[in-house]
């Protein structure tokens, strides 16, 4: 195969199983959890998977391979910056009000904040993605940053990107495990025990191995060295806003 098919076919797939994430996050939090509401209550915190699955997974993916279609690689690289941080800007909101929609519930229902492990990852990885955006818009975006300096940081910001992204994932497996322990043990509208594996389980367990894959596609392609865009020294220096 081609690596330009090759790419294409990857990428397809990268499209596909992004949207089945959401849809299926949506779909498991309307089913099974009863809807979303704003109100402190456990509906409103059906609305931080759903946020976090679709903004720092599935929008932060791809705005992460976007300068990897091959036919963009013939166009001016100042756009596509554009498009990413923009991507990502939304990515990083959906991400805020996710973590609103948590910490709310847990205020109003005396629930103690940040003490289990995905707790830590996630809120670890909010905080490195709010910073690489807020150096990346800094750096690669604003005219003030001397070319020296995008030169020297940008392996920095394409590795730390992708450990952002690992570790989104990795928060979302453990609060998808977290949620069916609870729901479990009879604190979040149990239905069966996670142990007998009941449809919830089996519907929850298939979006975790669903975004592992999605993920394992974006890591695919992030990391293809012939999927690389070629870089134009000129373009690559060159400040997106004028001084």
């Amino acid at each position: 195969m081609k690596p330009v098919v090759h790419f294409y076919v990857t990428y397809l797939l990268c499209l596909i199983f992004g949207v089945i994430c959401v849809i299926c996050v949506v779909h498991w939090n309307s089913k099974w959890r009863g809807g979303f509401a704003w109100d402190g209550s456990a509906l409103q915190f059906n609305c931080h998977p759903v946020m976090m699955v679709t903004g720092l997974v599935v929008l932060y993916g791809n705005a992460a391979v976007l300068y990897r279609i091959p036919w963009t690689w013939a166009q001016e690289k100042q756009s596509w910056k554009l498009l990413h941080a923009a991507l990502l800007f939304f990515a990083m909101i959906m991400c805020i009000l996710g973590l609103c929609a948590a910490f709310n519930f847990h205020n109003t229902n005396h629930i103690p904040n940040l003490y289990s492990l995905h707790s830590w990852v996630g809120i670890s990885t909010a905080t490195l993605f709010i910073l690489q955006w807020l150096l990346g818009l800094a750096i690669f975006i604003l005219p003030c940053s001397p070319a020296a300096c995008r030169k020297l940081l940008k392996p920095v910001h394409i590795w730390m990107g992708s450990m952002i992204f690992i570790m989104a994932i990795a928060s979302c497996l453990t609060g998808i495990n977290e949620k069916l322990i609870f729901i479990s043990q009879g604190k979040t509208n149990a239905t069966q025990r996670y142990s007998a594996l009941p449809s919830e389980a089996v519907f929850a367990n298939t979006l975790g191995v669903l975004i592992t894959a999605f993920g394992l596609l974006v890591l695919k392609i992030l990391f293809s060295q012939r999927w690389q865009r070629p870089e134009d020294d000129c373009n690559e220096n060159t400040p997106l806003l004028p001084p």
